[in-house]
């Protein structure tokens, strides 16, 4: 097609320099008739030339037309499978950078899961081996066979990991049965060794803490565990007690009469906290802490009720009342007014009306000091303990310490006597901070009232200047005495 294009580029070139020298004859003289057939031979020439090529030119203009539609249809499909293949590449590009994500989740979810597993097993393990010693020395004979299988997991390199979490899984499930059981008491099969180291083949009860057994040919008594032995011994009792223990044992209900904790379970269960029994301890700087406490609580009771009390007689409507009267120039009815309420800043201002024409500024001064001072009551008390108690709990360390390490050089077979003498040093330094935090709190909230207090006296001190000055009435003009002037006199 290109050849074809190139062809009739070139006739039409061809025709229009034939043409040209023709043109260019039209306007010259015209030449001899041989010159002029020649001409119109050229012109016929150049004419089926042009007629030629235009023609040429069409049917490349058609076949143009008849290619160019497919070739864009066929373009057109390209470009579609281009784009098709474009959005299937960005939609795998897509999935595998979701894949990447979840790839990283699962990596990290595994990896949790692993360390979640390895706290479990950890976890299983420490309680395998504290199991032993939690529980009574013949239920190791029922259950050693899984706690031993439990602690070898955790030991035996050969195991996978999960036959090492079924091992202690199951030791759990075993645990769990135990626990079970015991809720009640419970019986177990066993042997034991009597007092002559016979092993007697009987059965145990173990009820809380205590273990009873009773043997096939009737012996009984307490288990007590034995030290480098598995099998517990079996100490007989007397009496009644022997004759219970066995019933207990083979009939799973009864009575035994005898307190196998010696005491101390109803000790501790007396022993408790007891405030009073804490403050014992303390040692003797705990009663000059006591003192400082009631005193700052007496002190606290009574500013609270002074400051209700106070607050109760405050009367907004009386205090209009008497700037009123004052702003008027009615100074009689103004401390009458003041006077009659219990109002503490009316008292300043009745105070300072009554003396105002001695000197209204002293009088407000002294007035706003003597009602101020009522104010402050208590809060110097609430500093003084605040400082000393925690000080007072100070020395009751030091003078704790000292007994402590007075001791450590003495006998060093009694630790009882030094950590008493730690734990007093302890609760006198508690007891002192906890007085003093506690003191803290009235003691800012009476300093915030007393700050209150002083603003309003001096608003309302400085209000009452102000309407007073401006109702003062000028001195008049003296009377001029001539007689004293000689001067005047004579001028006069």
């Amino acid at each position: 097609m290109n050849a074809t294009i190139f062809r009739a580029l070139g006739t039409l070139a061809f025709t229009a320099a034939a043409f040209a020298p023709l043109a260019a004859q039209q306007d010259q003289p015209k030449a001899p008739p041989e010159t002029g057939a020649v001409v119109a031979g050229l012109a016929d020439s150049a004419q089926q030339e042009l007629a030629r090529g235009v023609e040429a030119l069409n049917r490349l203009r058609e076949q143009i037309g008849a290619e160019k539609l497919p070739m864009a249809q066929q373009l057109t499909k390209f470009e579609e499978q281009v784009g098709k293949a474009t959005r299937d590449y960005d939609d795998l590009q897509r999935r595998a950078d979701n894949g990447n994500l979840e790839l990283a989740a699962l990596k990290n979810e595994m990896k949790m899961r692993q360390d979640e597993l390895s706290y479990v097993a950890n976890l299983l393990d420490e309680y395998a081996r504290g199991f032993e010693a939690k529980v009574n020395v013949c239920e190791m004979q029922t259950w050693g066979e899984a706690v031993d299988r439990a602690k070898q997991a955790s030991e035996n390199a050969t195991l996978g990991m999960q036959e090492k979490f079924d091992r202690q899984t199951e030791f759990a499930a075993v645990s769990a049965r135990r626990l079970g059981e015991a809720i009640g008491g419970m019986r177990l099969d066993g042997v034991g060794v009597d007092l002559q180291g016979n092993v007697v083949e009987g059965r145990f009860a173990v009820l809380g803490p205590v273990a009873l057994f009773c043997g096939k040919a009737g012996e009984a008594g307490l288990v007590v565990p034995q030290v480098g032995s598995a099998r517990p011994l079996i100490r007989p009792l007397e009496g009644a007690l022997q004759a219970g223990i066995a019933h207990v044992v083979q009939q799973g209900e009864g009575t035994v009469p005898l307190d196998p904790s010696l005491g101390a379970a109803l000790k501790a269960l007396v022993q408790k906290f007891n405030l009073w029994h804490v403050f014992q301890k303390g040692g003797p700087i705990m009663w000059p802490l006591l003192l400082a406490a009631l005193i700052a609580l007496a002190t606290v009771i009574e500013r609270f009720l002074f400051l209700a009390n106070e607050f109760r007689k405050r009367d907004h409507g009386a205090r209009e009342d008497v700037f009123g009267h004052v702003q008027r120039g009615e100074i009689a009815p103004a401390i009458a007014r003041a006077k009659g309420t219990g109002d503490f800043v009316l008292r300043v201002v009745a105070y300072a009306l009554e003396h105002k024409e001695k000197s209204l500024g002293n009088a407000l001064q002294f007035a706003q000091a003597r009602e101020l001072k009522r104010f402050r009551r208590g809060i110097p008390i609430l500093d003084t303990v605040i400082t000393l108690a925690p000080l007072l709990g100070l020395l009751g360390t030091v003078t704790g310490m000292m007994g402590s390490f007075s001791l450590i050089g003495g006998d060093m077979g009694s630790p009882g006597a030094i950590t008493g003498g730690i734990a007093e040093a302890l609760i006198a330094t508690a007891f002192g901070l906890c007085i003093a935090i506690i003191s803290l709190l009235p003691f800012n909230f009476l300093n915030a009232r007393l700050e209150e207090a002083t603003n309003e006296v001096q608003s309302a001190s400085t209000q009452l200047e102000l309407l007073v000055t401006g109702h003062v009435p000028a001195a008049p003009p003296r009377p001029l005495d001539i007689a004293a002037h000689p001067a005047l006199a004579g001028k006069e």
